[in-house]
C-alpha cells in the first residue's frame, strides 16, 4: 500500500526543499514538510498538438504564438519526446489517472470508464493531505473522486455548457450557470477554476486538474477571436499534398482526410468549403479553414491560462506551485492530409508537456528524454512526497526535472491503438518508438468478436532523425534488417512488461503470429 512520505529526509529527496533532516524533531519535521509541499496545477487541453505551441518551434510558431504556454518553457522545462500510449481521449485520461496502460486499467477505447476506486491519483493526493479539484472536461463516465468537481458531461458543449457539480447525486447533478449564457467553455472553465482557487482551504496545498474542452472538434472559438488569422496564410505541411504516403498496404488511403469530399470520411466537411472548387483549391481552402478555427480555439486556451497565472502571481502562489501543461494526445494538423488523432504517427502520438517549478527546475531547460502519460501520475505523486505505488506502470521523471537522467532511464515507449476502422477509418495497431526509430504493426483486426472486416496487415519503419515527417517507410529494406530485429525484440519485451498481449484475443494473435516475420 503506498504511503505518504512524511519524513523530512524523504521529502528532501523527493522535491528538494533545502533544510537538513536532523534540524527538527520528527513530528515538527512532518508538519513543516506538509506546509512546504508545493501546490500542483495540472492543466490539460483536448487534442492540442505540440506543433501548435510556438515553444515547440514548428511551422506554426510565427503565425500562431502561444505566449502564456511558452512562458512555461522559458521559465521551466519543455519535453520534446513526451508521448501518449493510446491516442484517443478516454484511454489517455484513464492512463493519466491510473499510471497504467490501457489493457491494465481497462479503458481500451471510447467506451471505457474509470470507477472512483480506480482513480488512484486523486485518491492518493487526498490521503496525503492535498485539497483536490477536477474542473472541465472529464469524459470517464463515472463520478470523479475529487474533493470538488465541476465537469462537462461527455464531450460537453462549446457554448453555454451544462456541468455536473459535486454535492449532488451523480449523474443527475447537472447545473447551468445563467451568467454563462452564450459564453465559451474555455472562459467558463477558467472562471470555475479561479472561483475554486479563491475559495479553497489555504491551510492545505492544492491539486487542481484544470481541463479545457478546446481545441477539440468542432473547433468552435469564442466570438472575440472570429477575426483572428483572417489575413494570414497558414503554412502547409509538405505531406498535405502526399496523401496516403505511409509506405504500406495497411494504411494507404485510410484515415480522415481534409481534401476528400465524401462527408463520412472528411472530418473537415463542416469547414463549409465551396463544392465547385477544383481538387487542389478545395483541399487548400479546407486546410486553411480547419487550421484557423483550430488555432483560434488554441488562442482562447492560452489567454485563459494567462488569467490563471495572473491570479497565482497576485496571490503570491506562483513560485510555490508546480505548473504543468499538456494535452490528452496530439492532433494531425494536415500532415499526410489527415485530421484527427488515433495514429501512431508523430503529430498524433506526441504530447506537449511543459513544467514550471523554480524550486527544482532550471529555467529554459529542454530535454529529449522519452516519457509517456503513464509517468504523469508517479511524477505528480513524487512532487507531493508520496511513494510510488507498485500497481502503477509509469515512473516518476522528477530526476529529469532536476536536470539529471538516471542511467537506467527508458530508451523506448510503447503505443497501442485498440479501435479498428471506427469513426475515422483508422486500423488498429501497436508499435515502439525510440529516439531514432519508430516501428508500427497494423494488424488489421478488430479485437471485438463483431465489427468491421479485417484490413491488410502491414509493418512500417521510420527513421525519426532523417525522416521526422514519416514520409519514407524503411521496412523490408535489407540494410535495416538489424534495426527491425532489435525493435521487434523491444516490442515483445514491452508488450510482456505492460500486459499488452493478446491472449484474450486469439484472432488478433493469429494475425500477429502469421505476419511477425514478414
Amino acid at each position: 500500500m503506498p504511503k505518504y512520505v512524511s519524513t523530512r529526509r524523504d521529502f528532501l529527496r523527493t522535491v528538494g526543499v533545502g533544510l537538513a533532516a536532523s534540524v527538527l524533531p520528527g513530528s515538527l519535521r512532518a508538519a513543516q514538510a506538509a506546509k512546504k509541499r508545493p501546490n500542483i496545477l495540472y492543466m490539460m487541453s483536448d487534442d492540442h498538438a505540440a506543433h501548435a505551441i510556438s515553444a515547440y518551434r514548428s511551422r506554426l510558431a510565427k503565425v500562431a504564438p502561444t505566449p502564456n504556454i511558452d512562458r512555461l518553457a522559458k521559465e521551466g522545462i519543455l519535453f520534446e519526446n513526451c508521448f501518449c500510449t493510446n491516442s484517443i481521449c478516454v484511454p489517455s485520461r484513464a492512463t493519466i489517472l491510473t499510471g497504467q496502460h490501457s489493457q491494465t486499467n481497462g479503458a481500451l477505447d471510447l467506451g471505457g470508464r474509470l470507477e472512483p476506486e480506480r482513480q488512484y491519483l486523486p485518491k492518493l493526493m487526498k490521503q496525503a493531505g492535498y485539497e483536490t479539484a477536477m474542473i472541465g472536461k472529464w469524459h470517464l463516465k463515472q463520478e470523479p473522486a475529487f474533493d470538488y468537481y465541476c465537469v462537462l458531461p461527455g464531450q460537453g458543449s462549446y457554448f453555454n455548457p451544462i456541468l455536473r457539480e459535486s454535492g449532488g447525486q451523480w449523474p443527475k447533478n447537472e447545473i447551468r450557470f445563467a451568467r454563462y449564457d452564450s459564453r465559451h467553455s474555455s472562459d467558463v472553465i477558467a472562471d470555475l477554476s479561479l472561483k475554486w482557487l479563491k475559495g479553497r482551504d489555504r491551510s492545505k496545498p492544492f491539486f487542481l486538474m484544470h481541463h479545457f474542452k478546446a481545441p477539440h472538434d468542432n473547433f468552435e472559438n469564442a466570438e472575440r477571436y472570429d477575426w483572428l488569422f483572417n489575413d494570414v496564410d497558414i503554412p502547409e505541411p509538405e505531406s498535405l499534398w502526399k496523401s496516403g504516403n505511409h509506405g504500406s498496404e495497411a494504411t494507404k488511403g485510410m484515415g480522415t482526410s481534409i481534401g476528400k469530399r465524401n462527408k463520412r470520411r472528411n472530418m473537415g466537411h463542416h469547414m463549409f468549403v465551396e463544392e465547385s472548387l477544383g481538387e487542389r483549391q478545395y483541399k487548400r481552402q479546407a486546410y486553411q479553414r480547419y487550421l484557423k478555427k483550430y488555432l483560434r480555439c488554441v488562442r482562447g486556451v492560452d489567454d485563459n491560462i494567462g488569467r490563471l497565472f495572473d491570479y497565482l502571481e497576485k496571490s503570491g502562489q506562483m513560485d510555490n506551485t508546480v505548473i504543468m501543461y499538456t494535452s490528452d494526445q496530439g492532433m494531425m494538423l494536415g500532415e499526410h492530409d489527415f485530421i484527427d488523432k488515433r495514429w501512431m504517427y508523430e503529430e498524433s502520438m506526441r504530447m506537449p508537456f511543459l513544467v514550471r517549478y523554480p524550486g527544482i527546475i532550471k529555467a529554459g531547460t529542454r530535454t529529449d528524454e522519452i516519457i509517456n502519460n503513464t509517468d504523469f501520475a508517479p511524477t505528480i505523486l513524487a512532487l507531493a512526497g508520496i511513494e510510488d505505488p507498485d500497481y502503477m506502470q509509469g515512473r516518476s521523471f522528477v530526476p529529469l526535472l532536476r536536470g539529471r537522467t538516471p542511467d537506467d532511464w527508458p530508451k523506448s515507449t510503447y503505443y497501442r491503438y485498440w479501435m479498428h476502422m471506427a469513426h475515422h477509418d483508422n486500423p488498429a495497431h501497436f508499435g515502439v518508438r525510440t529516439k531514432q526509430y519508430k516501428l508500427i504493426f497494423f494488424y488489421g483486426q478488430n479485437y471485438k468478436k463483431r465489427g468491421p472486416k479485417p484490413t491488410q496487415p502491414g509493418w512500417e519503419l521510420y527513421d525519426m532523425k532523417d525522416d521526422p515527417h514519416e514520409m519514407n517507410n524503411l521496412y523490408g529494406k535489407p540494410q535495416y534488417a538489424g534495426v527491425v530485429k532489435e525493435l521487434k525484440a523491444e516490442l515483445l519485451r514491452l508488450r510482456s512488461k505492460f500486459n499488452e498481449t493478446d491472449e484474450k484475443y486469439p484472432h488478433i494473435q493469429k494475425v500477429i503470429d502469421e505476419y511477425w516475420n514478414k
